[in-house]
C-alpha cells in the first residue's frame, strides 16, 4: 500500500465504504472505484453517474400529498438554514434522527423505519435513516424492497444480492445540506465523519412515492451520485447525534 493510500480512507483497502450504507450502495461504492476521490482538494461538488430510474410527476404528488401514516405538513418547495430539533437513536451502528411530526412514523417489528412528513425536514430525516439502516445488515433486503422507488433500479439492486453485514461503526452523520427540494423529489447531501476524523459527503436523492420518501437508484441499481472527500464542514449545517 502506498503512503497516499494509507492516509486516504476512501482509497485504503482497509476502509469499507459500505459500512455506512445499505447493500446496494456497498455495491455501488465498489463499482464507482472511489480511488478517484482526493483527500485534500477542498469541497467539490459530487458528480452524477446517471439519471434516476424513475421520474416522479407533480400530478402524482398532488394526488398523494399526505404521508402514508398521516404525519402533518406539506412543502411544495423550500430548504433548511438551521438544524431541526432531533431525537437520536442508534440504528445498527449509526445515530439516526427522529421527531414526532417528521418521522419515522412507523417502525416495523423487523426494525424498518418508514413514513416521513411531506416536507423538507421529512426528506432529510428519510435520507439519514436510510443511511443508518444500512449499518444493520438485517435490514438490507427490507430497505431495497420497501423503501426504494419501484423500477429497473430497484430490481437490479435486488438481483445483485449484495452480502449482508454489520460494519458501520466507524462513520457517523455530522451535517447536511439540502441540495434540492420539490414536493416530488429531493436530494439531501449528508456529511459523515469517520473514526479517523476524515470527512466525506454523499448526496442521496429521494422521491415521494405512495405517501413516503423513498430512495432513488439508477437503472443499473446504483446511486446517482458519487461520494466526495471534504476538508471541512463549510457549507454544511452541523447535525449530529454522537458529537
Amino acid at each position: 500500500m502506498s503512503d497516499t493510500e494509507s492516509r486516504n480512507p476512501f482509497t485504503s483497502k482497509g476502509f469499507i465504504f459500505g459500512a455506512i450504507i445499505f447493500g446496494v450502495l456497498v455495491l455501488a461504492a465498489i463499482l464507482l472505484a472511489v480511488t478517484s476521490l482526493g483527500g485534500g482538494g477542498g469541497q467539490s461538488a459530487p458528480a452524477t453517474t446517471a439519471t434516476p430510474s424513475t421520474a416522479a410527476t407533480a400530478d402524482a404528488v398532488r394526488g398523494d400529498a399526505e404521508s402514508v401514516c398521516g404525519l402533518p405538513g406539506y412543502d411544495e418547495s423550500g430548504t433548511l438554514s438551521t438544524a431541526p430539533t432531533t431525537n437520536w437513536t442508534i440504528v445498527g451502528t449509526m445515530a439516526a434522527p427522529s421527531a414526532d411530526a417528521t418521522g419515522p412514523g412507523v417502525i416495523e417489528d423487523d426494525g424498518l423505519r418508514s413514513c416521513y412528513a411531506h416536507t423538507v425536514e421529512g426528506a432529510l430525516f428519510a435520507v439519514a435513516n436510510l443511511w443508518a439502516m444500512g449499518t444493520d445488515g438485517r435490514l438490507v433486503s427490507a430497505v431495497l424492497e420497501r423503501q426504494t422507488v419501484p423500477g429497473a433500479g430497484r430490481d437490479a439492486a435486488i438481483a445483485a444480492a449484495v452480502p449482508q453485514s454489520n460494519t458501520g461503526g466507524s462513520v457517523q452523520i455530522v451535517g447536511f445540506r439540502v441540495s434540492s427540494y420539490t414536493a416530488a423529489e429531493a436530494t439531501i447531501d449528508i456529511a459523515f465523519r469517520t473514526n479517523t476524523n476524515q470527512l466525506l459527503s454523499f448526496p442521496a436523492p429521494v422521491q415521494w412515492v405512495d405517501g413516503d420518501w423513498k430512495s432513488v437508484l439508477t437503472d443499473a441499481g446504483q446511486p446517482p451520485f458519487r461520494p466526495s472527500a471534504l476538508t471541512s464542514l463549510g457549507g454544511y449545517i452541523p447535525w449530529a447525534g454522537t458529537e
